[in-house]
């Protein structure tokens, strides 16, 4: 997977391949969230059945001190893959970057593979808080880096992705972890920055802060994440199992977070996570179709008005 994320021609068809399939309203940049460490060094490689696994995990304040001697040299796998895409994206489509967010990475690194509870890295980050602030600084930059790359390169908006943050209380992540995220977003003020962590609910409010859009994943309905973070524009979000129902209860679920997106000021229909591997890709298309059909019958209303 890394190959093809650093080959810009198989990054760029990769991308385009679900444009030219679903016909959807904007590309996300094929990559992987490891993709950064890579260029700047990091011995991490993503191995079949398990994900990332790091040759050499930080565990304490001297590893995390040669750690961030690590640089990128190099962007130009990441600027031509999403040159190459610009290039090729029908006029309407938009291009969106996306990196994976600090805790996230930082917990990879310190736990050297993926974890159910992540208390390697909960734990090195209050026990060696000046260390942790080294790391975290570390990612923020390297992941702000490789989203500036993108919208240096053609992206019109980026998404931080933060898989583990969900594990974290609101105060520690207030305290271990929004910081470091507002410092990646920083790079690309310029552009709308949506933020998204998964089994986050209860985090809304702190991660509305520093994006111009709140991804939501399954577990809140968006009338309720409307209301807690009332003036941010909504992602999602669709729960990836109603892939598996018949048609008519699809479509229904479709149905009920198209009117439930009406309480935020705006709203982008999104699945609340990933596409599951073995989803019919009728049912993608046919929730796409459906999408469309609801936001041009939408616009028509309100021409009329």
């Amino acid at each position: 997977m890394l190959d093809a994320c650093l080959t810009p021609e198989l990054a760029a068809e990769l991308t385009l391949q679900p444009v030219r399939r679903y016909g959807v309203d904007a590309a996300i940049f094929y990559s992987d969230i490891m993709v950064p460490l890579k260029l700047a060094g990091v011995d991490v490689d993503i191995v079949r059945g398990r994900g990332p696994v790091f040759a050499s995990p930080v565990r304490s304040a001297e590893d995390v001190a040669r750690l961030v001697e690590h640089r990128v040299e190099d962007w130009s796998p990441i600027t031509e893959a999403v040159s190459l895409v610009a290039r090729e994206l029908p006029e309407q489509t938009s291009l969106l970057g996306f990196a994976g967010a600090p805790f996230t990475l930082a917990s990879y690194i310190i736990e050297g593979a993926p974890s159910k509870d992540h208390m390697a890295a909960r734990a090195f980050m209050q026990a060696e808080p000046e260390a942790w602030d080294a790391l975290a600084n570390w990612c923020a930059d390297v992941s702000g880096a490789f989203l500036r790359t993108q919208v240096d390169a053609g992206a019109c908006g980026v998404q931080l992705f933060d898989s583990w943050a969900g594990s974290l209380h609101p105060q520690t992540y207030e305290r271990y972890v929004l910081p470091y995220s507002t410092r990646a977003l920083s790079h690309v003020t310029d552009v709308p920055r949506i933020h998204f962590a998964v089994g986050a609910s209860h985090l809304l409010e702190l991660m509305a802060r520093p994006a111009s859009a709140l991804g939501v994943d399954w577990r809140i309905s968006l009338d309720e994440a409307a209301r807690r973070v009332p003036d941010t524009v909504l992602q999602g979000n669709l729960d990836p199992a109603t892939l598996f129902m018949p048609e008519a209860e699809l479509l229904a679920a479709v149905d009920r977070v198209l009117e439930a997106g009406q309480s935020a000021p705006a709203h982008i229909f999104n699945l609340g996570h990933g596409v599951p591997p073995n989803a019919d890709v009728g049912k993608l298309q046919l929730v796409v179709d459906y999408v469309h059909e609801h936001s041009n019958k939408t616009l028509k209303e309100e021409s009329d008005k």
